[in-house]
């Protein structure tokens, strides 16, 4: 059992929360508020950011010291939104909400996953038609390790994890959400996931 802080109380921080807490896990939901915040991560050995990725920064960076020493999951998307709600582009283009977050909390190892698909995938993986793919970036292997363990209670099975390397491949994942307004316009709002099949 772990004892894990998910900070934010929507579809997705739910659904996590939900999992989690299924699997055997001590899991507190923290709202968006700053002392429900720090009351969650103070006491988590594990924290999960499901906040919007566009206030992620700025309120995880006012936990700093909650989050010393412990695991910063990360499964949000920083992004300018269009009219209809949808991501119009990267708030953070030539770089990545992860890489912002760990250079900021320096003493936090800040594990970016989950966030290339739709947020039902992220606990139901085996419902697609294939196999989808959970990439990881991350500085610290340790930390990328116990990732992989929550992956594991949330479904996903250790050949559907790729480990793309250090903060700085989050670029890339991060950049998959460009895909999604396109995806949601042409086949509806069903579930999906980027997949690397070979």
């Amino acid at each position: 059992m772990t004892k894990i802080a998910v900070l934010g109380n929507g579809r997705v921080g739910g659904s996590l929360a939900r999992t989690l807490t299924g699997a055997g896990h001590e899991v507190t939901v923290a709202d968006r508020s700053p002392g429900s915040a720090a009351g969650a991560a103070r006491t988590a050995q594990i924290v999960i950011n499901a906040t919007p990725g566009a206030g992620s920064s700025e309120r995880l960076v006012a936990l700093r010291e909650e989050l010393r020493g412990k695991i910063l999951v990360d499964v949000s998307n920083a992004t300018v939104d269009g009219p209809d709600g949808l991501p119009a582009g990267l708030l953070h283009p030539g770089s990545s909400l992860a890489e912002h977050l760990q250079a900021a909390l320096t003493d936090t190892s800040v594990v970016k996953t989950l966030n290339t698909m739709l947020y039902t995938v992220m606990t139901a993986p085996a419902a697609l038609t294939q196999p989808p793919t959970a990439f990881l970036s991350g500085e610290d292997p340790e930390a990328k390790q116990v990732v992989r363990g929550l992956l594991a209670d949330l479904g996903w099975q250790q050949e559907w994890i790729t480990d793309l390397g250090g903060i700085e491949t989050a670029r890339a994942t991060e950049a998959a959400v460009l895909f999604v307004p396109h995806v949601i316009r042409s086949s509806g709002f069903a579930p999906f996931a980027i997949s690397i099949t070979r």
